[in-house]
């Protein structure tokens, strides 16, 4: 059971919570972090026949979601069916993590993106609406990528936005709805502009749990090599069961506000690859320059890392740093994991996993 801090009890013990996207990493960690604190915590979910959906809500709970966790099928683009359930079931707070949340797929598949980024938190704010006097609180996961090509260094809550991806475009547009909504309608709405953040959870398709995973298949001999792209961009990376946390710091508050949640520590994509080879004693050296360089394991003697071209975006984002200095004040929030103990859970869980040790 975690503390709850008395500054932030007004709300009751008994509260209500409705995740969209509950069945992903941000959404697994948040529904176990308000569980434990004695929340009654329901989640929207898409209907797939892909196998699997609950596999991450599962893992956070030791294998077994608990019942009185209730689960209701829509879709961010489904406004009378997201109406029919908030008022159904009549959330104090709204939490709306659901999204296409890759960038590079983002340039393949921009209206898709768009129509779950910037529509679709815009009919979870209209369902919070139509409740009137009883309308939830609303959060919305805003992102770093909003930053983009980056105006100043770090970035901050006043920071102009630049984005770079039609993944951070769409966000954009959720972010000036949320405070729209705020302004307008007098809802409790808050941003959370989020940096990177991973876990054991993060999905395949995401450079970090690409090198994690990928580095200890090769390891138990499963696979030869992994291909990135840059090897230079630079981010702010932290643990996402410490941004949950900044996630429901921020909707406990008396004034509804925008929040920078980062560790203020930033590392590139290769010291990412150093940190995980040096966990599994790789002996990882880089040779080579630009699209010949790779990464050589002395302990394998072979080439584990190779870089390829089409892994590059057609508009990078170079540099993301955040400063977090706002939410340690006023949310007296303070991350837990290193960058180093998040790249080594994340590489000694997916080892774990590769010697059949997790079903």
């Amino acid at each position: 059971m975690h503390y709850v801090p008395t500054e932030y009890r007004y709300r009751g013990p008994m509260t209500r919570a409705l995740i969209t996207g509950i069945t992903g990493q941000d959404g697994a960690y948040l529904a176990k972090r308000l569980y434990d604190i004695g929340y009654t915590v329901a989640g929207i979910l898409r209907r797939t026949s892909v196998p699997g959906q609950l596999k991450k809500l599962e893992w956070v709970f030791g294998g077994k979601i608990p019942e009185s966790i209730e689960l209701f099928y829509s879709d961010l683009t489904d406004a009378p069916s997201l109406t029919r359930i908030v008022h159904d079931f009549v959330p104090d707070e709204v939490y709306n993590l659901a999204a296409q949340s890759h960038v590079g797929i983002s340039f393949q598949s921009p209206v898709s993106t768009a129509t779950a980024n910037a529509l679709g938190p815009m009919n979870v704010l209209e369902a919070c609406r139509s409740m009137g006097s009883d309308a939830p609180r609303f959060y919305q996961a805003s992102t770093s990528e909003m930053f983009g090509k980056v105006q100043e260094c770090p970035q901050n809550e006043a920071t102009p936005f630049y984005p770079r991806s039609p993944y951070g475009v769409a966000k954009l547009f959720s972010y000036w709805l949320t405070v729209n909504y705020r302004e307008s309608y007098d809802l409790f709405g808050c941003n959370g502009i989020l940096f990177n953040h991973e876990s054991p959870l993060r999905g395949e398709n995401f450079v970090t749990k690409k090198i994690t995973q990928g580095l200890a298949q090769i390891l138990k001999g499963k696979r030869e090599f992994i291909e990135l792209g840059n090897l230079e961009a630079k981010r702010d990376w932290g643990h996402a069961s410490d941004y949950v946390d900044a996630m429901w710091r921020m909707m406990q508050q008396k004034k509804p506000e925008d929040y920078v949640i980062a560790t203020g520590i930033q590392h590139s994509v290769r010291q990412f690859c150093e940190v995980a080879a040096d966990r599994l004693n790789l002996n990882l050296e880089w040779q080579g320059e630009r699209e010949h360089e790779v990464g050589y394991s002395r302990t394998l003697g072979q080439t584990i890392i190779r870089v390829s071209p089409q892994y590059y975006r057609p508009a990078e984002v170079e540099t993301l740093l955040g400063d977090p200095r706002k939410a340690l004040k006023q949310l007296c929030w303070l991350p837990k994991y290193t960058f180093e103990t998040l790249v080594q859970e994340m590489i000694d869980h997916d080892l774990l996993e590769q010697s059949g040790g997790l079903s």
